[in-house]
């Protein structure tokens, strides 16, 4: 049966809450990193296109970073957003990483001036008085995560940031950041390749009340059923550098990809339907982030809200693409170490 991406008209897109504390989001968010950066080229008019669609449809999380591109991405929000009801859309920040004129990588300031800066910036660039979630991209080994959440409490009390959200930390920074002022999600992956936050980190967040926005769902591209070996991936494309993209890893990761094809297929269904699915399936203090650049990718991302994914449908999963059986670290070792989530 060929798979049936649904169409674009999902304007009844339920609601899910990021945590106790936080925003009701649409039940898909789009992410737009790889508008800016770090997928290969993109096409500007295209991206600004499908963020107008996504918007029609009724998604209402934009997720960015104001290192991606430099603060092109939040730019090309601003300008995507011209003319739009602002307060109709949550818009989610990461802020943080440090880098050069080149795009090169210089590590990562969390410090409370550095904080208040990088606000600063980022709401000149989206021409708004204030952001949805404001979170740091990574913990700062320099700086306790109490320092950085106490100075994003002040942005909350001055109007600036409506709610905390942190990104690729363990259950103890949880902890000790719940403990500062409340935490509304944790941003982290979560996919059928990266499952590792089932163990601990999952169960803090609900313990905390600590919502989840999971990216990577369909792993940079490896679950979208779409990924060709061949594909050039040179330049700044971060695929070029992920082991999971690398020879015999990739070849044992299609191999899994091809066995959750059979499950789609039988479904009627595409590959990346399935994964969307299944991520959002894991519980409704989740919300995947989709990162779709063109329209057609978005159409068949909303589609996954369509599928339902019966015990047998899951069972049949989980036989296909067990935990853990993906071959690589979803980054390269020197990224690695700098994930509290993975400590």
């Amino acid at each position: 049966m060929t798979p049936s991406p649904a169409g674009p008209a999902h304007r009844d897109i339920p609601g899910r809450r990021l945590g106790s504390t936080g925003p009701t989001v649409s039940a898909i968010g789009l992410g737009c990193m790889g508008m800016s950066d770090l997928y290969g080229p993109a096409d500007e008019a295209e991206s600004i296109a499908t963020i107008h669609a996504a918007l029609d449809a009724g998604v209402t999380l934009l997720d960015t970073g104001d290192f991606y591109g430099m603060g092109h991405n939040e730019l090309l929000i601003h300008e995507a957003l011209r003319g739009r009801d602002r307060d109709a859309v949550r818009i989610s920040v990461k802020f943080g990483a440090q880098r050069g004129p080149d795009g090169s990588w210089l590590g990562y300031d969390a410090s409370p001036a550095a904080t208040k800066t990088a606000l600063a910036y980022t709401l000149r660039r989206l021409r708004t008085d204030h952001v949805d979630v404001y979170r740091p991209a990574r913990l700062d080994p320099k700086v306790p995560i109490e320092e950085t959440v106490g100075a994003i409490a002040d942005l909350v009390k001055a109007g600036h940031v409506r709610h905390i959200g942190l990104s690729e930390v363990g259950p103890d920074t949880l902890r000790r950041a719940a403990a500062v002022h409340p935490i509304s999600d944790l941003q982290i992956e979560y996919s059928l390749l990266s499952r590792s936050i089932e163990d601990a980190i999952l169960p803090t967040a609900r313990e905390l009340g600590i919502g989840v926005t999971a990216y990577g769902v369909l792993s940079r591209g490896l679950l979208s059923g779409h990924w060709n070996p061949e594909r050039d991936t040179s330049g700044t494309d971060f695929r070029a550098f992920s082991p999971r993209f690398q020879g015999d890893n990739l070849t044992h990761n299609l191999a899994l990809v091809e066995a959750l094809r059979t499950i789609a297929q039988d479904k009627g269904v595409s590959v990346a339907q399935v994964a969307i699915a299944w991520v959002a399936s894991r519980g409704e203090d989740i919300v995947p982030l989709v990162g779709a650049r063109r329209r057609d990718r978005l159409t068949e991302a909303l589609g996954a809200l369509e599928v339902r994914l019966s015990a047998d449908d899951l069972a049949a999963v989980e036989a296909a693409v067990p935990a853990g059986s993906a071959a690589g670290d979803r980054y390269a070792a020197a990224q690695m170490a700098h994930l509290d989530s993975e400590h």
